[in-house]
C-alpha cells in the first residue's frame, strides 16, 4: 500500500464515529472550520464562502486572479484569508496545498460559464478548455488536498443539471457527467472522507453579465415562467446545498441538485 493509501486508510480507522457519539443536529458545526473555496471569489463559490463565515467558519477563497481574490476579501469578515493558485500547474497546486495547510473542508467552485456548441463547431481546444478546469482543476485539486483534510471533514464538487438535462449541448453535458461520476468514486476510494457534489441549474450569478440587460432580463423571465419554482435561482438557494454538505455526517457520493425543477420540466 502507497503512503496516500496508507494515509486514507489511516484516517479511516480514526475518524469513524458511532452513531451514539453523533451529534444532536445530526451535523457538523462550521463554527471555526477551516473551509477552502478554490474559486471562492465570485458568483457562487462567494456565496458558499459569505455563507461559511456567517456560520463561524473561516473561508479561504483561492483563485488563478490577484485582484479577484482582494474583492472578495473586501467583502468578507476579518478573519478570512485568499490566495492565489494556478489549477493547471500540478506544482504550484502542491505548493499552495502546503501554503494552505490542514483544512476541515475543500469545495470547488471554480469554472468559466458553460458553452454550447454544436457538434460540428467542437474543437480539440474547446474541449480541453473546459476539462482542463471543471474536470481535471476539480480531481487535481482533490488529489493535492485530501490528505490534508482533518478527521470528519469532507469536499464537495460542482457538477451541473446537463448531466441529466444534456439541452446546452454534448460538451456540458460530458463535463458534468464525468464530475458527478468522479464523485462518487472519489466517495469509494476517499471514505470515510465525505465526498459530494453539487449540481446547480440557473442561478443569478455575474457569469450572465456577458449579456446584455435586456436580453438578461429577457433570459430570467423565461426561467421564471419555465421552471416550477417559479424564478431564477439565486447564490443564497445554491451556497445553502454546499453548507449542508458540508454538514451533514451520512451523505457521501451524492450529487445534490438545486435547479427549482429544472430538470423535471
Amino acid at each position: 500500500m502507497g503512503p496516500y493509501r496508507q494515509g486514507i486508510a489511516e484516517r479511516r480507522k480514526e475518524s469513524w464515529t458511532s452513531p451514539d457519539t453523533a451529534t444532536d443536529s445530526g451535523g457538523m458545526n462550521l463554527k471555526n472550520a477551516r473551509v477552502l473555496l478554490v474559486g471562492g471569489t465570485s458568483g457562487i463559490g462567494l456565496g458558499v464562502a459569505t455563507a461559511v463565515a456567517e456560520r463561524g467558519g473561516v473561508p479561504i477563497v483561492a483563485s488563478r486572479n490577484q485582484a479577484s481574490v482582494d474583492r472578495a476579501l473586501g467583502t468578507l469578515p476579518d478573519g478570512a484569508r485568499g490566495l492565489t493558485v494556478d489549477l493547471t500547474d500540478p506544482a504550484a497546486l502542491a505548493g499552495f496545498a502546503a501554503q494552505v495547510g490542514p483544512i476541515e473542508h475543500l469545495v470547488f467552485t471554480a469554472g468559466e460559464e458553460l458553452q454550447m456548441y454544436p457538434l460540428a463547431d467542437i474543437t480539440a481546444e474547446a474541449i480541453g478548455d473546459l476539462f482542463g478546469t471543471r474536470f481535471a482543476g476539480q480531481l487535481l485539486s482533490v488529489r493535492a488536498f485530501a490528505p490534508r483534510i482533518t478527521a470528519g471533514g469532507s469536499i464537495t464538487l460542482t457538477s451541473g443539471t446537463a448531466a441529466d438535462k444534456p439541452d446546452l449541448g454534448v460538451l456540458p453535458a460530458a463535463v458534468c457527467g464525468a464530475v458527478s461520476a468522479m464523485t462518487r468514486a472519489l466517495a469509494v476510494e476517499l471514505a470515510p472522507l465525505r465526498v459530494n457534489a453539487v449540481a446547480p441549474g440557473p442561478i443569478d450569478t455575474p457569469l450572465w453579465s456577458a449579456l446584455a440587460p435586456e436580453g438578461r432580463d429577457a433570459l430570467y423571465a423565461q426561467y421564471a415562467q419555465q421552471l416550477p419554482a417559479g424564478r431564477m435561482g439565486a447564490v443564497t438557494d445554491t451556497a445553502l446545498a454546499y453548507t449542508y454538505l458540508m454538514e451533514q455526517e451520512f451523505g457521501t457520493g451524492q450529487v445534490l441538485t438545486v435547479d427549482g425543477g429544472g430538470t423535471l420540466v
